[in-house]
């Protein structure tokens, strides 16, 4: 299996790792079963994401697609975070192997889900916004 060199960067030095206490979002998907859990945390004020960390419990593409969705979307305001695609991610990251493809579905999933939380912590019903937030077809098998 090979990686690109940019999949390879993001693996062995991650960036945003770890967690934001009074985080405004968090969301978690993946299971232990298939063995990648993603958790992804969001400071959002005025709008934009002023920051995001992210804790994952995966192989080195899960890590490596986590790390560059955080810097996708740093900075960036929650309309353009809601577009956030796994082909983005995988596109950042110039390509994943086949059987890794579900791990940039997982990063896309996560931010999704802390977007959610988000929107519910501020009274707003996200399934409107962002649509249901499934399960990625290698967790579901």
């Amino acid at each position: 299996m090979l990686y690109s060199e940019k999949v390879m960067e993001h693996f062995t030095n991650p960036r945003n790792v770890g967690e934001i206490p009074d985080a405004d979002g968090v969301g978690e998907v993946g299971n232990a079963k298939c063995g990648d859990i993603m958790k992804m945390y969001l400071k959002i004020d005025n709008g934009i994401v002023t920051d995001c960390k992210f804790k994952t419990f995966g192989c080195g593409a899960a890590i490596a697609t986590s790390s560059a969705a955080t810097e996708m979307i740093k900075g960036q305001p929650i309309e353009t975070v809601m577009k956030l695609t796994n082909k983005a991610v995988i596109d950042s990251l110039d390509g994943l192997p086949a059987q890794k493809l579900h791990c940039s579905v997982l990063a896309e999933q996560a931010v999704k889900a802390a977007l959610s939380d988000y929107y519910t912590k501020n009274g707003i019903d996200p399934a409107p916004i962002l649509g249901e937030i499934g399960e990625c077809a290698h967790c579901a098998q």
